[in-house]
């Protein structure tokens, strides 16, 4: 049974008020001071209090989606492997692989045509040779007969860290909204591309062009949506293309935005930070490379650089999230440019975590919709 399996979280509850009660039966009969009946004692409570704090942090897991499995809480990936086969003249079979297509979580019917359909895939980045696992959402529109020769715009909808991209689907419910707006007439029908922003696990590179290490940055602007435009049905221009992301995926979306408005004409950043950490997770993320390090602080690439022409939505709490002194200096120094555009989301109080953020996907969604063209 997996980490996230509902099963494996039951079992825990019951096995920690089994223990819990077997304490307090128990206790009586461990009264005696002897070394056996201390060691009774102290064993049942510890026991007890992990088995407890194990339900907890089970729970704390399914309702976050911190990790995936029990491999990726222990350090140990053990995502499918992707065959790349490189062949002489440089093709791979295609940069998508779809390995399943199932219904929208929440959506009736079965029908694609109806409900719209996620796919599971596999991706490989050609020039950054980054592989990962996403799911992209289809609207029930891409594969109605009408619109049989229709592009769609496309959203990239990004984690934070660690994350799951199946908690975009589960927890967030992003195609479930997606559907649901686009149904009421609220949002165009939209392409969504999930994934992780953790595309060289277990290393949080901060979706960073790391020196002599993974090229995360450059699989996000540049393989990522060649990727998407080589297999589906999506616009070409920059202003079909989003990104979108929470966490750590908030400051990647509107880094990645900020650095390629060609590729992306709108960023949505939900509980972003505005500047790349260094930490155990990251490692050395620049080696020595102050141009690189100074480029991944968008406070100071919006002071030095060209000011990119294109379209940011930013999230906080006054209540509940770190990050709101800095949202509001960030929205000041874009204001400040008189070319990026740049819009809010400020909640009067809130955490950070996915129901705060459940809150913010709904307009967020429409905002982005309305900023992006489907030629």
């Amino acid at each position: 049974m997996g980490l996230t399996s509902n099963k494996v979280l039951v079992l825990a509850i019951v096995f920690a008020a089994v223990l819990f009660v077997g304490t307090v039966w128990l206790w009586p009969r461990l009264a005696r001071q002897s070394w056996r009946t201390i060691s009774g004692r102290v064993g049942l409570m510890l026991a007890t209090q992990l088995a407890i704090f194990s339900s907890v942090g089970l729970a704390a897991n399914q309702a976050f989606g911190f990790y995936a499995s029990w491999a990726d809480l222990f350090g140990q990936e053990t995502d499918q492997g992707i065959v790349v086969d490189h062949s002489a003249n440089g093709s791979t079979g295609g940069p998508i692989q779809v390995v399943s297509s199932t219904g929208v979580p929440g959506v009736r019917g079965s029908s694609p045509q109806l409900s719209g359909q996620i796919q599971k895939v596999d991706i490989v980045g050609r020039t950054s040779h980054i592989a990962t696992p996403a799911f992209v959402y289809l609207p029930p529109e891409y594969f109605q007969p009408q619109y049989r020769t229709r592009t769609f715009p496309t959203a990239v909808v990004l984690t934070g860290y660690p994350g799951t991209s199946q908690a975009l689907v589960d927890k967030l419910r992003y195609p479930h909204t997606a559907q649901q707006l686009a149904k009421d007439g609220r949002m165009q029908p939209m392409i969504l591309v999930m994934l992780r922003p953790t595309v060289a696990p277990p290393r949080d590179t901060e979706c960073v062009d790391i020196p002599g290490g993974p090229q995360t940055e450059t699989f996000f602007a540049k393989d990522l949506p060649e990727a998407v435009l080589a297999h589906y049905r999506v616009g070409k221009r920059p202003g079909s293309w989003g990104i979108i992301g929470d966490s750590t995926g908030g400051y990647c979306a509107l880094k990645i935005a900020m650095h390629h408005p060609n590729v992306y004409a709108a960023a949505a950043g939900l509980s972003p930070y505005y500047k790349a950490p260094i930490d155990p997770t990251t490692g050395d993320l620049f080696h020595g490379d102050k141009t690189l390090q100074n480029r991944a602080d968008l406070q100071w690439f919006l002071k030095h650089e060209q000011a990119p022409d294109t379209s940011l939505l930013v999230t906080s709490s006054k209540v509940g999230e770190h990050n709101y002194k800095d949202t509001l200096k960030f929205i000041a120094r874009v204001q400040a440019t008189n070319v990026t555009r740049i819009s809010s989301i400020i909640l009067d109080s809130g955490g950070h975590n996915f129901n705060t953020w459940r809150r913010e996907i709904p307009p967020t969604l429409q905002w982005m919709s309305g900023r992006l063209t489907d030629h």
